[in-house]
């Protein structure tokens, strides 16, 4: 994955706020937030089913 960095991320930031403006920025920030999290939580339970998976192939 590409390292973006504190010039890049500001850049990216500027370039939101001219697209749509400081009254939706609250609102996007909000959905990536949420999305990220739902994103993390269902990647935490695949791993874990994974895990699950190979300790009881071990069992057997």
């Amino acid at each position: 994955m590409a390292n973006i960095g504190v010039p890049g991320l500001i850049v990216i930031l500027i370039v939101a706020l001219i697209i749509f403006g400081p009254n939706k920025l609250p609102e996007l920030g909000k959905a990536v937030g949420k999305t990220l999290r739902e994103f993390k939580l269902s990647t935490k339970g695949v791993m874990d089913d994974d895990e699950n998976t190979s300790d009881d192939a071990e069992k057997e």
